[in-house]
């Protein structure tokens, strides 16, 4: 019998698919470049609530404005000058911006690998290593349009935060008292309002809320600064209960299936003995 092949159209086709699936489908740079200028330009205007915030907690200009250009990640900023303006220990304070801060060592373990960037490029990029250059560089197909993304975002988001954190920090000192005026609110609010569209699965918000909770249950009776160490405790015990919930559906899963193969193997067992019986 003739072998039939197939028609050259379809082989055509075919290997297009496969090379569609393969290949990661490109988008365009200046796509990348609005997506990266909308993320630095929005978020890049709340260095002016750090600004206030910090000369509101008694901090001067040139420490203010040294914050954002040498530690440059909003979080833990806004943690600082807020521990030290409710009269924490520096050092406590100091504490728990650095673990809020210690997340972008882990974000940098994966941009790291995506960036493939030169050597003597890392120790600069490391400094835009952030929760906004992570998320652009990370929703990017490929690496030339992950490269641009964090760039761009980067550097947006570090000129804007910068420049006003030093417009924050002048326009405090000008009006004086900031909590007369309400902006002693400005760092919380900003604070909530970046964190709030990062808590996208249950575990994030179990997270958050139980940090809430030992934050504010903690505050009345330890100085300030600590509560949000203690805070910090909320990840692991959220994990491991999520971890001892797993644990115990695998093994309730695994004694319900040995169950039903005891039961099955009874019944076949009782048909096999009523079998016997009728055949004698």
């Amino acid at each position: 019998m003739a072998e039939q092949t197939a028609p050259p159209e379809i082989h055509t086709m075919a290997s297009s698919e496969i090379r569609t699936t393969a290949e990661p489908v490109s988008k365009p740079d200046s796509a990348v470049v609005r997506d990266a200028l909308g993320v630095g330009i929005a978020v890049g205007l709340s260095g002016f609530a750090f600004g206030v915030t910090s000369a509101g907690s008694g901090l001067s200009l040139l420490q203010t404005c040294a914050l954002s250009l040498l530690v440059f990640t909003g979080a833990s900023q806004f943690a600082l000058v807020g521990a030290i303006a409710a009269g924490g220990n520096p050092l406590a304070a100091a504490a728990g911006a650095f673990f809020l801060g210690v997340r972008n060592a882990f974000y940098g373990l994966r941009l790291s690998q995506l960036l493939a960037l030169p050597r003597f490029v890392r120790p600069f990029a490391a400094h835009w290593v952030i929760d906004e250059t992570t998320a652009v560089a990370l929703a990017q197909p490929t690496r030339r349009a992950v490269r641009l993304g964090f760039t761009v975002t980067g550097l947006t988001l570090y000129v804007l935060w910068n420049l006003t954190t030093l417009l924050g920090a002048l326009g405090a000192e000008a009006i004086g008292d900031t909590a007369a005026w309400g902006l002693d609110a400005a760092g919380p609010a900003v604070f909530l309002a970046l964190l709030a569209p990062m808590l996208r699965t249950t575990t994030e918000r179990a997270v958050a809320g139980l940090a809430v909770i030992l934050g504010l249950g903690f505050l009345p009776v330890l100085p300030a600064g600590v509560p949000v160490l203690v805070a910090a405790l909320a990840a692991p015990a959220v994990l491991w209960f999520k971890g001892r919930t797993i644990a115990d559906g695998t093994k309730s899963d695994s004694t319900f299936a040995d169950s039903t193969k005891t039961d099955s193997m009874t019944t076949h067992g009782k048909k096999a003995d009523s079998a016997k019986g009728e055949d004698r």
